[in-house]
Formats: C-alpha cells, sequence, structure tokens
C-alpha cells in the first residue's frame, strides 16, 4: 500500500463501469475512516450508487458504530470511493447464510465480515479505488499482525450480489471469492422480487463444510507434505508390522512347565 496516506477521524454491490472522464491517481487517493460528519455526503452518495434506500439508522451506524468497518477513499477533499463491513459473530448470522463456515468453527468466538455496500463515484471508476478499498479490508482482517478487537477471529468475509450484477460478479471473482449459494427472491427492489447470489472469501484458516472429495484431498495433501503419499502409507504398513512381530515374539517366549506358566 506504499504511496496511499491514512488519516483518522473519530451495498451490498460494487458499482464499476466504464467512464471517459479523467481519472485520479492512487498515489494522490488518501483514506480515512467515516465519521459523524460524513453522513449526509455519504447518503447522497449511496442513492446515486444503489437500488435500495436505506434508513437514516443505517447511515448514523456506519459513521459512528464500531461494529462496522467503514473507510471512505477521498480525493481532493471529497469521498470518491466507500466500502462498509459489519463484523459480527458466525452464530448470529441469518439461516440463509449459517452453511458458509465449517461446523468446526459454529463457536461464539468466530467471526465473519459482511461486506454491505462497495461503490466508487462514476468519474473515478476503473482506476483501481475499489480494488484498494477491497484489499484494505482484507489485509485489516487477515494481514501479518492481528488488529484488535478481530485478532484474526474472522474466517470469511462474504456478501450478496444481485445475480443480475455481471461486473460486480466479474470483479469479486477477480479477487478469488468463490460463489457459495444462490438466493432466489432475495432481494425486493422497487416492488419487485430479484434473485440474489453469496460470495465468500476464507481468511485466517476458515473453509466451506468439507465433503468427502474435500477430506480425500486433505489426507492427500498431509501425506505428500510428509514426503510423499508411497513413503506415508509405507511408514503407517511398517508400525502396524513392527506391533504385530513384538506380539508375536512375545507370545512365542512365553511356554508351559508343568502346568505353570514361565517366561524364558
Amino acid at each position: 500500500m506504499a504511496g496511499f496516506s491514512w488519516y483518522l477521524s473519530e451495498g451490498f454491490q460494487v458499482i464499476i463501469e466504464k467512464s471517459k472522464d479523467k481519472k485520479c491517481s492512487l498515489k494522490d487517493v488518501q483514506l480515512r475512516f467515516l465519521c459523524p460528519d460524513d453522513l449526509e455526503e455519504v447518503r447522497s452518495l449511496c442513492r446515486d450508487w444503489f437500488p435500495i434506500e436505506y434508513p437514516q439508522s443505517w447511515y448514523e451506524d456506519i459513521t459512528s458504530s464500531d461494529r462496522f468497518f467503514a473507510l471512505a477513499a477521498v480525493y481532493k477533499n471529497q469521498i470518491i470511493g466507500l466500502i462498509v463491513a459489519e463484523i459480527k459473530p458466525y452464530l448470529k448470522l441469518n439461516a440463509e447464510d449459517r452453511g458458509i463456515l465449517s461446523r468446526w468453527f459454529a463457536s461464539k468466538d468466530t467471526l465473519v465480515a459482511y461486506i454491505l455496500s462497495l461503490g466508487v463515484v462514476r468519474s473515478h471508476r476503473r482506476s483501481g479505488v475499489a480494488t484498494m478499498l477491497l484489499d484494505v479490508l482484507i489485509n485489516h482482517l487477515s494481514g501479518p499482525v492481528p488488529q484488535p478487537p478481530h485478532e484474526h477471529r474472522v474466517k470469511a468475509i462474504f456478501l450478496h450480489v444481485l445475480t443480475t450484477n455481471n461486473e460486480a460478479i466479474l470483479f469479486y471473482e477477480h479477487k478469488r471469492f468463490l460463489l457459495h449459494s444462490f438466493l432466489p427472491y432475495y432481494y425486493s427492489i422497487k416492488g419487485r422480487c430479484k434473485d440474489g447470489f453469496t460470495y465468500v472469501y476464507y481468511v485466517n484458516g476458515g473453509h466451506a463444510p468439507w465433503s468427502l472429495i474435500d477430506y480425500m484431498k486433505f489426507m492427500a495433501r498431509t501425506a505428500w507434505r510428509g514426503g510423499g503419499l508411497y513413503p506415508w502409507l509405507w511408514g503407517k504398513l511398517r508400525a502396524a508390522l513392527t506391533i504385530a512381530w513384538h506380539s508375536f515374539t512375545s507370545s512365542s517366549n512365553t511356554v508351559k512347565f508343568r502346568g505353570a506358566v514361565f517366561k524364558q
């Protein structure tokens, strides 16, 4: 992230379109967290970007509550990009999202990050701003240095996206998000039901529920890391033969004499 400067203060889809306007240089973009003074500007941007009308309480939350990772990209003192993610316990997810992680992560300590919004103003799209914002979120949650209060407890970053939003889908797939599920009639936009997809990016050792094939792959990888599949199998066989041999020699060294049992 060299070239980006930070200064701190107290949705649901990506908007990416081609633009003929002059774009900014990323080295001139500053990143900062939202503050209450940003509420009206953020509301104006979201109304322009997204087909959903968010309530006033939502804007108040993302500009003031620490439950949200709300990061703005600023150019010439104006917000040109925004990412908002909510950090929440995995056990409190809605039923349709519970399957994004294996049951081994079903504990009160497991967290997930839900991306509510990611957007860039029209004149600065296709300039890397959306990628920059998403990368910062991922690095914050899974970087080499633990970031309190999450401290690598976040095991998945996920989002919902309209099935018709091809630009957003391609963007997330390029960033290695995995398609997890299809959500029929998930959205209600202007009185009409729309289908959605769930996409997931796994971090900090998190993974989806495993199938039998996944378990077989895991065992094979474990075997190869130990020196190869055949040495691993031979090691298991040799251990079994050693146990059998010791059992045989122990029994052969035991003889009966006049009804009593003695060991030679």
